[in-house]
């Protein structure tokens, strides 16, 4: 298969996965109470452009598996690949840590801000997780492979992180231990 055409393969599936996220919002906002989207319009937006990038990463797994597919005999790539999925995971495990740390702070402070900030690292692990995972699989070369595995499985250790300390106080709270 010519170069191109894989080219336009890729392209034209990260265009059907953009289509389809645009479609997820509209939905959304159509299914959306125009009062209650107008009383809180910045929780809203940020809503839309988190699920529009959560549709977009997952469906768009698709072409960036034939990407990758396409991209199998070339151990330079690979190398770069599994470098990378090091680096951002080890930026996840200090998001996560960071978080758990700063979290409580009471001041006003750098490192209360951080992690604040952190919030939005631990917000994309999931998405990251998936991706390294396709890496992974797809690696032909050993040390890729078990670099972009263990990647995925950092990423996943931090999402389970992001929900258990997020969520499950949510549904453990006692309403009658918090007089009103």
């Amino acid at each position: 298969m010519r170069p191109l055409l894989k080219a336009g393969m890729v392209a034209s599936g990260y265009v059907a996965a953009g289509l389809v996220a645009s479609a997820a919002v509209a939905i959304r906002v159509a299914n959306t109470n125009p009062a209650d989207d107008l009383a809180s319009s910045g929780m809203y937006a940020f809503g839309d452009s988190f699920l529009f990038l959560a549709v977009f990463a997952v469906v768009s797994l698709v072409p960036t598996g034939a990407a990758l597919w396409f991209l199998r005999p070339y151990r330079r790539f690979w190398g770069a690949v599994a470098a990378v999925g090091l680096g951002v995971a080890a930026t996840g495990l200090c998001a996560a840590v960071l978080f758990g740390v700063g979290r409580h702070a009471m001041t006003p402070s750098p490192l209360a801000t951080w992690a604040a900030f952190s919030v939005l690292r631990i917000l994309v692990a999931p998405l990251l997780a998936l991706a390294f995972l396709v890496c992974g699989v797809l690696s032909p070369f050993r040390f890729a492979r078990a670099a972009c595995l263990a990647a995925a499985v950092t990423e996943a250790a931090v999402s389970a992180y992001g929900g258990f300390t997020w969520f499950v106080p949510l549904f453990l709270e006692r309403p009658w231990m918090y007089p009103h």
